[in-house]
């Protein structure tokens, strides 16, 4: 359905973040992103969560998690498509192209919804534990890993492994505590999980589907989003206590640099094009550093966005970074010339081309 007064605004400035101002003062112009637009969502639309896209349709998928829907925008014209509704909490998101399957995770009804179809219907509910979060899809095993639980004894923190073909769960996973964020080796069939109240990651054989080892984190903790450098074999970890993007040598595990970074880190991406990573902080900016074996990563400076921004998407095939701006009070000032009063949610939308 269409949402009257839903547009596409082009941003006409945007000033460079400072947030760790004693250490991060570079200018935004070496951080190789441009925002191209922002996309405005419909008035109540709140805070936001995981994103998915869908590459064939151009559709970008967006967890409304304190709106209790997925919103499904078309990315090109930033029209609102439809929405999916009476949701509980939604966090996690993944398309699976070959089945044109969307699944969500929900964390108030620990559960693991399956649509598909136009407009989107339900088709399958899977039962996990509370606060079902962050989910990785492989391909190649046509698997998918959802971390959920961990709030209570009754609801023990676990990695769900789900048939994406036959929707049934494999296996649970034991985890210490609350699995935050997944990422893929897909040549190494390896699913590393950040586990961040543990501060460790674990690492999942995605052919055996058994836990292979445990990675404590010793120069950062609560380690919450993660990055996978393939060609390099660098695991990037996003930390806050204190705040810092921590590398690890992806086949040992052992932790070899680290530089700060903002605070509230709660997405990480890596762009293999530019060897850049890209962190979301939710205290209001992206961060952006170089990846370059054997030298530890290289502060390029930081774009602001606004207060609460924390999770977004990177998009290899269109070389494009979105970033989710909640709805709140106050004006973050994001956007050039805007009166002061309510912050509205929109998508910000930047070219990672440099």
């Amino acid at each position: 359905m269409m949402i009257r007064g839903f547009f596409v605004l082009t941003l006409l400035c945007l000033g460079a973040s400072t947030s760790n101002a004693q250490t991060r003062s570079l200018p935004q112009s070496t951080t190789g992103l441009t925002l191209r637009k922002t996309i405005a969502l419909p008035a109540g639309s709140g805070k936001f969560d995981h994103f998915a896209y869908d590459g064939k349709a151009g559709r970008l998928f967006i967890a409304g998690s304190s709106a209790h829907k997925v919103f499904v925008v078309d990315e090109d014209s930033g029209k609102l498509l439809e929405t999916i509704p009476n949701l509980g909490k939604p966090h996690g998101l993944a398309w699976v192209p070959e089945s044109g399957r969307l699944f969500v995770a929900d964390g108030s009804l620990a559960a693991l919804d399956v649509y598909e179809g136009s407009p989107f219907k339900l088709v399958k509910t899977l039962n996990l534990s509370d606060d079902a979060d962050d989910m990785m899809y492989d391909p190649a095993e046509k698997t998918l890993y959802v971390g959920h639980g961990g709030s209570d004894v009754s609801a023990p923190a676990s990695v769900a492994v789900i048939d994406a073909v036959n929707l049934e769960v494999l296996a649970n996973l034991p985890m210490a505590t609350h699995p935050e964020a997944l990422e893929m080796d897909a040549k190494g069939h390896r699913i590393f999980v950040n586990v961040a109240d543990s501060n460790e990651v674990t690492v999942i054989d995605a052919r055996t589907h058994t836990v292979t080892g445990h990675w404590p984190l010793k120069r950062a903790g609560h380690n919450v989003p993660l990055a996978y450098d393939e060609k390099s074999g660098l695991l990037l970890i996003g930390c806050r206590s204190p705040a810092k993007l921590v590398v690890l040598d992806a086949k040992t595990g052992k932790e070899v640099a680290d530089v700060l970074s903002s605070a509230g880190a709660d997405d990480l991406f890596f762009n293999p094009a530019t060897n850049s990573a890209y962190l979301i902080a939710g205290s209001g900016s992206v961060d952006t550093f170089t990846i370059t074996p054997n030298q530890g990563p290289a502060d390029t400076g930081s774009i602001k966005t606004a207060p609460g921004a924390k999770t977004g998407l990177y998009v290899p095939g269109i070389a494009t970074l979105f970033v989710g701006v909640p709805q709140s009070g106050a004006q973050s000032g994001a956007q050039s010339g805007a009166q002061s009063g309510d912050q509205s949610a929109a998508i910000l939308v930047y070219s990672t081309v440099k």
